[in-house]
């Protein structure tokens, strides 16, 4: 196969990385790595990934690389499936290196179930779950919260929900950030972006996000799985993929226009206006900091309600208590966010702002941010696959620390745009071929079916396998769908 090419000179360090110099464009400050192979490369260099990392490389105070993951494909600012590391006194915090939908995330479920309990009654599972959880474009939760009741949900995060009845203690312990972030400040929040999050808390909404019954289709490391609670093929798992819903999209919008002004004020000239910044100690990003914090809270208290009206459906479906179906939370990660973080960079510890823009933490064993039940194995990754195709599990490494500032790929990534999707595929075409694979459907609308049309996405296998094959994150378990509640 030819060697992909591109305007700038791009160096093939292994099967799976290559690395862009930053002398390449006047401005860089640090090199570009790419994780991927050649046939992922080559889609990358069909739109503006690599420019757009590129670009991310001219940001004041980052730090060693800017990187690309396997998943990665053209976004706002920053490439989806980009990560980078900015100094935390020097460097400066980028709004397009988060995204719009802040902390839209993942969360894995366990169950004592098997394919041969659930596949009899998938329809009424889905059709209740599609009840029990408010789900499409502009889904309104079930929740009727005051204003100061959202306050203390962007205060306290998944604590909230908890507190309010809806999980245990336990389930916080297996969140990233134990599903809290204390930078959250609810009055950096707008009153237009806290009237979009009081309807919504509670509800799955639209674009990628899914509620979906998986099997255990093979394990790959037999120790690992065991201590996530997964035991056999067969054995039935439960994703959940939302995010913060409309407020997280309306923080980001309110800051972007901050931000913007920011980046002229302090004289920061970068080659895209969406990578406008600020620094990391400025007024502006603090602002910005304590809101991103509140609409990280409110994600995972999102996922923390479906999750328990998803445990109801189960529970009174199978007639079985919680001891007996299971349901335990095997891990929560955040997919958009940025963090300050400690990392050893050339041999010196230091603190960083690690922005990971459709990118999953993958923290090694033995790392004081994990929960204690994994620190000798490590953290649980989860990368969901497009509507009916595959998810993983995979394991953080130390080697994620080393190459990616402990980070891996969130997904399959898009080969296509909705638009593009819409044009190309027919709900009805999709629903037969999902069908004809055992996978039933519960949707919204037909246009959340399409565009989210499994191919209009990578093949997950292949980034599960790339980043398996750089070591930022080890194979674990492959999962297969069963069912699917669309928004």
């Amino acid at each position: 196969m030819a060697q992909p090419t591109s305007k700038y000179p791009i160096t093939k360090v292994s099967e799976v990385e290559y690395r862009i110099e930053s002398d390449a464009k006047p401005g860089m400050n640090v090199p570009v790595s790419i994780y991927a192979n050649e046939n992922l490369l080559k889609k990358m260099l069909t739109d503006r990934t690599i420019d757009q990392a590129i670009n991310v490389a001219h940001l004041p105070g980052i730090i060693k690389h800017a990187i690309v993951l396997p998943d990665g494909h053209e976004g706002y600012g920053f490439p989806i499936g980009g990560v980078a590391a900015t100094d935390a006194d020097t460097g400066v915090i980028s709004p397009g290196g988060v995204g719009y939908d802040i902390n839209c995330g993942v969360r894995l479920l366990q169950t004592n179930l098997t394919e041969n309990e659930v596949r009899p009654k998938l329809k009424q599972i889905l059709s209740d779950l599609f009840q029990a959880v408010p789900s499409g474009l502009g889904s309104k939760g079930r929740l009727k919260l005051s204003p100061n009741h959202l306050d203390d949900v962007l205060r306290e995060g998944v604590n909230w929900a908890i507190e309010a009845g809806y999980g245990t203690k336990q389930d916080a312990e297996f969140c990233e950030e134990n599903g809290k972030m204390d930078s959250a400040d609810p009055d950096k929040v707008s009153p237009i972006a806290k009237a979009r999050g009081i309807p919504q808390l509670g509800s799955l909404g639209s674009g990628n996000h899914f509620l979906e019954i998986q099997k255990v289709d093979k394990v790959f490391d037999n120790k690992a799985a065991e201590r996530f609670g997964i035991r056999e093929e067969g054995q039935i798992m439960i994703l959940i993929h939302t995010g913060s819903r409309g407020l997280g999209y309306q923080v980001c919008s309110d800051y972007l226009k901050v931000i913007e002004s920011a980046s002229h004020k302090y004289n920061i000239h970068l080659p895209d206006r969406e990578l406008a910044c600020a620094p990391n100690n400025s007024k502006e990003a603090l602002n910005y900091f304590g809101a991103m914090g509140a609409a990280l809270n409110y994600a995972w208290s999102n996922r923390q309600m479906i999750t328990h009206w998803t445990r109801k459906v189960m529970q009174n479906i199978f007639k079985m208590s919680e001891n007996e179906i299971g349901l335990n939370l095997i891990y929560d990660v955040a997919h958009n966010i940025a963090k300050v973080e400690e990392h050893n960079i050339d041999g010196e510890k230091r603190k960083v702002v690690v922005h990971r823009k459709g990118a999953t933490r993958a923290f090694p064993r033995e790392s004081k941010d994990i929960p204690n039940a994994y620190r000798d194995i490590g953290q649980p990754v989860l990368i969901p696959g497009s509507m009916g195709t595959a998810s993983w599990v995979l394991l953080g490494t130390p080697k994620s620390m080393e190459n990616s500032f402990g980070s891996t790929a969130h997904g399959a990534g898009r080969m296509m745009s909705r638009s593009a999707a819409i044009r190309t595929y027919r709900a009805e075409d999709v629903k037969r071929d999902l069908g004809r694979n055992g996978i039933l459907v519960k949707s919204a609308s037909w246009k959340g079916i399409v565009e989210e049309a499994p191919g209009a996405y990578k093949d997950v296998d292949t980034v599960a396998n790339v980043s398996d094959k750089v070591g930022i994150a080890t194979k674990v378990v492959r999962l297969k769908p069963l069912g699917v509640v669309k928004g």
